[in-house]
Formats: structure tokens, C-alpha cells, sequence
């Protein structure tokens, strides 16, 4: 396949950044996404070129570390993490468009890699359980309901990847921080700060300049793990629930 890459490239966030177009060729269509942009560098660094910065870590789907917009979509036209999109998605001859993920609050670092820090920050406030680690229990010690212990679950696949936010038309991180509590609130050892959890997180969320939640449903649609968007609603109850037992 010969393709034609446009890539944005930016030195840091104070600098502006532009897209930069180069020529690809002989790529095979059993390739990932990530080898292709690995294929790209290797010829920019035989050129005397800077090669294009992009994050990478397990190339498994499960870090969530392969953040980019390609042709307009996180992650691209496959509902799957970067590294696991393969070029057989695409067409010999194709233009393609790649991009970093566009919210302020995920300022670029360089070409396309992005601080997603403010994740971490949200999970800091609230994403824990004060329950005493050490040796397992035994797997029945306590008991959850089959229904949490599947909801719990779902919740728990959030891989942190920011998709969520890069395809929201108002950035918002309302999808991530929802699946956060959600996983944790709905298991008795999450309970202690069940209160707590939400409140800070939603409130920490805001102060990281997230945007505001109007439910069009882009963030369920680019999740490459399938967070529903009824997780939204889900936190929003637990959040007027914790509002009201705070208020008494």
C-alpha cells in the first residue's frame, strides 16, 4: 500500500503546531497502525528528519496509551484502541489524516502526544477504597450480588485512553470519571467512600477544565471498551445522592 500521511506536528504547547504531509510505501495491510507511524519514523530518521512523537506502551489495547484522531475519529474508523487498528482498514492510495486528542485540558507535549495527567489527578481524588490490602480473601468472604459484580466489572474496563474526550464535541471527561466511581461504588468495598468518591471526582473533574456534559453520546460511541453511556446517569444519581446526604 503507498498512503499519504498528513500529521500534525507541534515542537510543545507554547509553539503552534501544523500538519505536515509525507509519503509512505510499501505498506502491508497486516500491519497496526503503530507499525505504519513506526515505518514513517524510520525513513524520517534515515533522511536526517525528527521522527513524529506519539505515545505507545503495551501495542495490546489494554494501556490505552495510543492516543490519536485519525481522519476525525479516536482511535480511527474501528471501534478499537490505535494499536490495534490494522491498515487493512484502509485503502492503497488513502489520505489520511492524523491528529493529537483536542481538549485543553490535555495540552500537547509534542506532535502527538498530549498530558492526559488530569486523569490521573481525577483517580487521585476519590478512585480508591480505604479497605485493608494484604492477602487475598477468599473469593467469597464477602459476597456481591451477581448484577453489581457485573456492573462493577463493565465499569472496570475503562482503560483511561481519553477517546471518551477527544470525541466529545464540549470535552468533556464525564464517561471516564462515571465509569471510575461506578466501578467502585457499587461493590461493598467501595462503600466507606461512597460519598466522598463522587464528589470529589465530579469536583476535581471540573477544576482540570473538562467541558461540560450534554449527553450527544460520541464518548459510548469512539469507548474501545464499550462504556455505556447510561454510566453518565448513573454517577449523576450517585452525585445528587451524596449531595443530599452531605447538605444533612
Amino acid at each position: 500500500m503507498k498512503l499519504t500521511l498528513r500529521v500534525w506536528r507541534q515542537q510543545n504547547a507554547e509553539t503552534p503546531g501544523a500538519m505536515a504531509t509525507y509519503e509512505v510505501d510499501r505498506i502491508s495491510q497486516d500491519m497496526s497502525f503503530l507499525e505504519m507511524l513506526d515505518t514513517l519514523n524510520e525513513e524520517l530518521i534515515l533522511a536526517g528528519d525528527e521522527p513524529v512523537a506519539f505515545d505507545h506502551d503495551c501495542r495490546e489495547g489494554i494501556c490505552g496509551a495510543c492516543s490519536l484522531v485519525i481522519n476525525g475519529d479516536a482511535h480511527g474508523p474501528e471501534r478499537t484502541t490505535t494499536c490495534q487498528l490494522h491498515m487493512r482498514s484502509f485503502q492503497d492510495g488513502d489520505t489520511i489524516d492524523i491528529e493529537p486528542w483536542r481538549a485543553s485540558a490535555f495540552p500537547v507535549v509534542k506532535d502527538l502526544v498530549v498530558d492526559r495527567s488530569a486523569f490521573d489527578r481525577i483517580i487521585q481524588a476519590g478512585g480508591y477504597v480505604s479497605a485493608p490490602t494484604g492477602t487475598a480473601p477468599d473469593a467469597h468472604a464477602t459476597p456481591v450480588p451477581k448484577p453489581d459484580a457485573d456492573f462493577a466489572f463493565e465499569h472496570a474496563e475503562c482503560i483511561g485512553c481519553g477517546a471518551c474526550v477527544a470525541a466529545c464535541p464540549n470535552g468533556s471527561a464525564m464517561l471516564f470519571t462515571s465509569a471510575k466511581v461506578n466501578h467502585l461504588n457499587v461493590l461493598p468495598q467501595g462503600a466507606p467512600e461512597r460519598e466522598t468518591r463522587v464528589l470529589d471526582m465530579v469536583a476535581t473533574m471540573d477544576d482540570e477544565g473538562f467541558g461540560g456534559c450534554t449527553l450527544t453520546g460520541e464518548c459510548a460511541t469512539a469507548c474501545p471498551k464499550g462504556i455505556p453511556l447510561p454510566s453518565i446517569a448513573a454517577m449523576n444519581k450517585e452525585w445528587l445522592r451524596a449531595t443530599r446526604k452531605v447538605r444533612r
